[in-house]
């Protein structure tokens, strides 16, 4: 079962305390949490994406991207909050476009983690 960020102070927190990751697609926030699974965050505002179609066909992106990458997250040492926000490109390119940026943004996380042991 996949738990999602939804308040606005869970979100806060990862953006106050959390790591940042760039993307061309997309930024990622990651905060490393107590629970036993990664929650997942999406923001896709009017000012960084466009409209409500590109904005709601950004989520459904970035919402996929998480399912199939699910598998990829638990090979992490950690669990994490993750706030995703996507950039003005991400609407127009396909899934799999954004599933190699998220991967690359998993490889980066996972050699910060294997710099700190």
């Amino acid at each position: 079962m996949t738990e999602y960020l939804r308040g606005s102070r869970d979100f806060q927190k990862v953006y106050r305390n959390g790591k940042r990751y760039d993307g061309t697609l997309m930024t990622a926030f990651v905060l490393p949490n107590k629970l036993s699974q990664n929650r997942f965050g999406i923001t896709a505002s009017r000012k960084a994406v466009g409209n409500a179609v590109l904005r709601n066909r950004a989520r459904r992106l970035l919402k996929e991207t998480f399912r199939l990458k699910k598998s990829s997250l638990s090979d992490l040492q950690e669990r994490y909050d993750w706030v995703v926000n996507a950039k003005r490109r991400l609407p127009s390119f396909k899934l799999n476009a954004t599933v190699e940026e998220f991967e690359k943004l998993l490889s980066r996380i996972a050699q910060q983690e294997s710099d700190k042991s």
